[in-house]
């Protein structure tokens, strides 16, 4: 019957369209919460890992996250390297050149464009890198262990999908 016409019975809501009890929303907002101070203590002590690793190899901190991206990415030509990074060009420039200095990169022909470069990393000097980040990995297989693998794959996304929101809001908010 048409719930719309006089003396009809009104249409029961759906379980997908009504509202979650107060209690339920609380506690949702809460743990969202808790997720996200927990990703900035972890972007916080990740950024003073980084700076310490720096120290360590005489590279400051954006040199050593565009070394990361490189080891990460590369081959890569310093456009798409700088759009990475976040960082001007000419910044970037800089960068490549106290890299380069330091024996932790090398600049290449790119074989698909005879006026362009890539930039990868001397794979000899990525094992002083991950030595130096081997307490973090080895604690962070610690923690691994305790997850089954249903719960590292959600882990996993988790961290993908957010660290892809990251990206949108911060294009968003370089484009205005």
């Amino acid at each position: 019957m048409d719930s719309t016409l006089p003396g009809a019975a009104p249409a029961a809501k759906s379980a997908a369209t009504s509202a979650p009890p107060a209690s339920v929303v609380r506690r949702r907002r809460r743990l969202t919460a808790r997720i996200k101070d927990g990703l900035r203590d972890l972007t916080v002590q990740h950024s003073l890992l980084n700076h310490q690793v720096g120290t360590h190899l005489d590279l400051r901190d954006a040199d050593l996250e565009c070394l990361d991206l490189i080891s990460r990415y590369g081959p890569i030509g310093p456009t798409a390297l700088a759009k990475r990074a976040g960082l001007h060009p000419a910044t970037l420039t800089g960068v490549l050149d106290r890299l380069e200095r330091g024996g932790w990169v090398v600049r290449t022909p790119n074989p698909n464009d005879r006026r362009a470069i890539l930039v990868q990393v001397i794979k000899e000097k990525e094992a002083e890198v991950a030595f130096l980040f081997s307490g973090l990995n080895r604690a962070m297989d610690d923690v691994c262990s305790g997850y089954e693998d249903a719960e590292l794959v959600m882990i996993a996304d988790f961290l993908l999908r957010t660290a892809r929101a990251a990206r949108v809001a911060t294009d968003d908010l370089a484009d205005s």
